[in-house]
């Protein structure tokens, strides 16, 4: 029987791995090491997630921006190379599952390689993935659909329609519909859900393995 679904693509941050603390206080960090103080909330912070890292310090002139944008990655590197990024509890053995069967699988991330790199080191997830699109492999970047696009370009899979996304935020969503993607929820999201369950284009999974009932045209 033909599957349905070519491929299944992850975001990073938030769905595989669990970065959600670990940003917010590295975004924390950076504003009190370069202002002393840092008057921003976390929920500010978190509406940024998914997005370029670059786009959570717009507001501030160019030279500041440049010197926030610089200190948060200084910090956050820091932060992943002290192993403070764990995976969510059975990531690695489902996407070894999902491997086993044959399913090619990529990360589609905004995040930017280097800092990607550091945490699939680390956690042994090197030889899992197919292709990697981070940050630097695209010109635009989430919600819009180019990050999916390349991805499906890289594994030859050129109808997006035949690939599902699976992530935790609401760029991630967009994403997937702009691509013309399935959009898969991750459970565990910390990201504000409603809207992402409300759409009618969205499946809800409470583990990476339920992709094997979608991807082979059954139920969940």
């Amino acid at each position: 029987m033909k599957n349905k679904y070519d491929a299944v693509f992850y975001d990073f941050d938030g769905t595989l791995v669990d970065t959600i603390p670990l940003i917010t206080a590295s975004f924390k960090m950076a504003y009190e090491k370069v202002f002393g103080k840092c008057t921003r909330s976390r929920e500010d912070f978190m509406s940024y997630i998914g997005k370029p890292l670059e786009q959570a310090f717009e507001m501030h002139d160019k030279a500041t921006a440049k010197l926030l944008f610089d200190t948060y990655l200084e910090i956050n590197e820091k932060l992943l190379r002290e192993d403070k990024a764990p995976l969510f509890p059975h990531i690695k053995e489902d996407l070894m599952y999902l491997k086993s069967l044959g399913v090619p699988q990529g990360i589609v991330t905004s995040k930017m390689r280097s800092s990607v790199e550091v945490t699939m080191k680390l956690q042994g997830m090197n030889d899992i993935f197919d292709i990697v699109v981070t940050k630097e492999d695209t010109k635009s970047h989430k919600p819009e659909a180019e990050p999916i696009v390349r991805a499906a370009e890289l594994i030859g899979t050129e109808d997006t329609s035949r690939v599902i996304y699976v992530g935790d935020a609401l760029p991630d969503m967009l994403c997937a519909k702009n691509a013309g993607s399935l959009f898969a929820l991750v459970d565990w999201t910390r990201m504000p859900r409603e809207e992402m369950e409300e759409d009618p284009d969205t499946v809800v999974i409470g583990s990476l393995r339920a992709l094997s009932c979608i991807i082979k045209e059954g139920e969940l």
